[in-house]
């Protein structure tokens, strides 16, 4: 069964026309410039601190973390000064992974948390993101609120002194912490794959691998590991997993994992050299979770997920609820239906049972777990999974705001009435940067590369 999760015209299906800092993912712009400098860290940090001050936390507790950008240091000390200034408890722990944030929040009881990242987006590039007191990210309505509170006066009257300033302290050996979570996943350590090599690329899962790797007791080779401020994402990673191939077939290992600048999301590569995506991972993870009865009502993937998933859900009972496209989203449905595991073609996924946001090192474990229960061979996954033909084009646009959305789902519903069932179409403007994205998927191959080309040349003609 496929069940569709509200709007499905773009990225933030919630108040779009009022959110105009806040996208997919929080905060993002290029760093030092436009909508992500050191003034407007500042003043996002005494917003959110505002925020949870007038919902009853006056003096909240915040954890801090960052990739490996250059600008990070200068973005966490506005945006940890911000806070301070509004009253707030800062801890700051330095380079670490998103998720790693989000344990963080529930390791030391925090009433939040913030990120400093752009994610897979190049260096140049930065975001700050905000986490509530379970580690998740924000809903919709609470950026909406955060944006409202950069334009009152009382952001910037509202200066304790004294006592109640807040302070700014380091938060020591959670990354540790953070490893010891992971290692705990693993089940019979000693039946670990020997052969496999892990792409950090260059961000913060730097920080946590060789302590993870200790605590398996394994001698895995790491990729991606000389982070120098200018090179996180930069021809490794997810974005480039095309490296990660390379090293796992001219080496011959048997599988290779990578990461992006944050390691909330996560890839595969089988020793043919072949990616085994976000879609692939949910297929078997879906399927082990069910035989320990821990997938609850079933899976939540967004609109970009192939339909190939589906049919292989429907082949083993399986619920499917579709969202729209961004973790955070994911999460919201997967509350909502009481699914326990949901997630995005692109390698965000979250199990409830053990994370709270998209955790690329514990989709890993999850992954080594599930194929050695299921006695899978990951070398097939790619066939056996049969995808669906699909091509995502990516169209440039300048302002995003003088899109007509409804000429944009008039175009698709036309569209689908002519692929007729076999195929389906879908059209929204990205979240985080500054592109109108086109999927389109089919059984034919030929009609997939057609009506693409057509929708993308009448698009281009629109919004030109």
């Amino acid at each position: 069964m496929n069940e569709d999760v509200g709007a499905l015209d773009g990225d933030k299906p919630l108040d779009r026309d009022k959110r105009v800092l806040f996208g997919t993912d929080g905060v993002r712009d290029v760093a030092n410039l436009g909508g992500m400098t050191p003034e407007m860290a500042l003043r996002l940090g005494r917003s959110f601190i505002l925020f949870l001050a007038e919902r009853g936390i006056p003096r909240p507790r915040i954890v801090v973390g960052r990739d490996t950008r250059r600008s990070g240091t200068m973005l966490e000390g506005a945006l940890c000064a911000g806070m301070s200034s509004a009253g707030a408890e800062v801890l700051s722990v330095g380079v670490i992974p998103t998720p790693g944030v989000s344990f963080a929040v529930q390791h030391v009881a925090a009433d939040g948390g913030a990120v400093i990242s752009a994610s897979h987006n190049p260096a140049e590039y930065n975001g700050i993101k905000f986490l509530d007191r379970d580690g998740c990210k924000l809903p919709d309505e609470s950026e909406v609120s955060i944006e409202e509170y950069l334009g009152d006066n009382l952001t910037d009257d509202w200066r304790p002194t004294g006592a109640s300033v807040g302070e700014i302290r380091p938060l020591t050996d959670i990354v540790q912490s953070y490893a010891d979570h992971l290692a705990s996943q693993i089940e019979q350590k000693e039946l670990l794959p020997s052969s496999v090599v892990l792409d950090c690329a260059h961000g913060a899962a730097c920080a946590v691998m060789p302590f993870l790797l200790e605590r398996l007791g394994v001698k895995w080779p790491l990729i991606g590991t000389d982070p120098d401020g200018l090179n996180i994402n930069e021809g490794v990673g997810v974005i480039h997993i095309e490296h990660l191939a390379r090293r796992v077939t001219e080496y011959g290992h048997k599988i290779g994992f990578a990461y992006d600048g944050d390691a909330d999301r996560m890839l595969m590569v089988d020793s043919k050299g072949r990616t085994i995506d976000g879609d692939i991972a949910i297929w078997v993870l879906a399927r082990w979770l069910a035989s320990r009865n821990d997938l609850g009502s079933g899976v939540v993937v967004t609109v970009m997920s192939n339909m190939a998933l589906e049919e292989r859900l429907a082949l083993e009972g399986l619920r499917l609820f579709r969202c729209p496209v961004g973790d955070r989203y994911v999460l919201s449905a997967m509350k909502e239906f009481g699914a326990r595991l949901g997630g995005e073609q692109s390698g965000h996924i979250i199990a409830d049972t053990y994370s709270r946001t998209g955790d690329g090192l514990c989709t890993t474990i999850m992954m080594l777990n599930a194929c050695r229960d299921l006695k899978e061979d990951i070398d097939t996954l790619v066939d056996r999974f049969d995808r669906y033909p699909q091509r995502l084009s990516n169209l440039a646009i300048t302002n995003e705001h003088s899109i007509d959305m409804d000429y944009v789902d008039s175009l698709s519903s036309e569209v689908q009435k002519r692929l007729d069932g076999n195929g389906r179409v879908f059209i929204r403007p990205s979240g985080t940067e500054p592109l109108l994205r086109i999927l389109v998927e089919a059984k034919n191959f030929e009609l997939v590369e057609e009506v693409s080309e057509h929708l993308t040349n009448l698009l281009k003609s629109h919004c030109s």
